[in-house]
């Protein structure tokens, strides 16, 4: 992005070489191979655009001239859905790392350099294979299937609420906490063709809006609150989503944590875990939502673990 006078705000601007010849030196023995893939906001991407990067992906890593490592400068609103994307369903041994910048390149202060400086660091480091698609950001690595905007303008932006760092940059070096995970399973849908629905509740909802969504959606995720509690009035409409064959998945508002069994009253997390709603498990309702997504795509169960 640069600012625009014209527009009065942030536009697309740099392609990938563009990009490169402004951050200048990434390493002077590393070979750069850029790819204009495509250029727009991060919002206007849909799950078809999603997936056509999904399949590039794959292509790449599979090809027979494939890179050490691949880098996607990417718009950081939706960095995360791509990044789970990518980190469920493409194996993990060549390195697939995600980055981005919360300042244009236009202002003082702008973190792009150091941030696509330090992805190409750690995509070209021995200890990145099979780790799969990581997500580098203001000198921390982040799994791609944990990494969450934390903050809507702060450079330090990334975080992952339900798991640990897998390590950090720090001047230049690339430092991981551990190994990689072994025994992660991977989804391999033929494509993102499921329609999951996502809805925040409000105090006192009706289910009327769940009602609505019912007839359009192949499931849905329910953002409740603390432990997952809900107002009771929406458990009508909850069972007519089971009735018709639909999965619901039980997230929580809250940036940490997850939902839990204890709370048996009426609307009560327990009392909606024991009728056949889903724990979403470690993960905020929107990287819920495209695993449930993700599984419908796939034809297998949302099981709530980390897989």
């Amino acid at each position: 992005m640069q600012r625009s006078a014209e527009a009065g705000g942030n536009l697309p601007a740099l392609d990938g070489r563009g990009l490169v010849a402004l951050v200048g030196d990434l390493g002077a023995d590393v070979e750069i191979r850029v790819e204009d893939w495509d250029r727009r906001p991060a919002v206007h991407r849909g799950p078809a655009e999603l997936w056509a990067l999904r399949e590039r992906v794959a292509a790449l890593a599979g090809a027979p001239d494939a890179p050490d490592g691949i880098v996607i400068t990417h718009g950081t609103d939706t960095l995360e859905e791509t990044a789970y994307l990518l980190a469920r369903t493409v194996p993990p041994a060549l390195p697939v790392v995600l980055t981005g910048a919360m300042r244009t390149s236009s202002e003082p202060g702008w973190d792009g350099p150091r941030n696509l400086r330090d992805a190409v660091r750690v995509a070209r480091d021995p200890q990145s294979r099979g780790r799969g698609t990581m997500v580098v950001f203001a000198g921390l690595i982040l799994d791609g299937r944990d990494a969450v905007k934390l903050d809507a303008f702060s450079p330090a932006a990334f975080g992952s609420p339900h798991a640990a760092p897998l390590g950090a940059v720090e001047a230049g070096a690339v430092h991981f906490a551990g190994s990689p995970a072994a025994g992660r399973t991977r989804l391999a849908p033929p494509g993102l063709t499921a329609k999951v629905a996502l809805m925040a509740l409000i105090p006192g909802d009706d289910g009327s809006l769940l009602e609505l969504a019912r007839p359009r959606f192949d499931g849905v995720v329910i953002e409740g609150f603390g432990r997952g509690n809900v107002p009771p009035g929406i458990l009508p409409a909850l069972r007519r989503w089971q009735a018709d064959g639909k999965p619901v998945v039980l997230a929580t508002r809250c940036p940490f944590g997850e939902v839990g069994g204890e709370y048996a009253f009426e609307g009560g997390g327990g009392q909606l875990l024991r009728m056949g709603v889903i724990a979403a498990g470690p993960r905020g309702p929107a990287l819920a939502r495209l695993e449930l997504a993700l599984c419908l795509s796939a034809g297998v169960a949302y099981a709530g673990e980390t897989g």
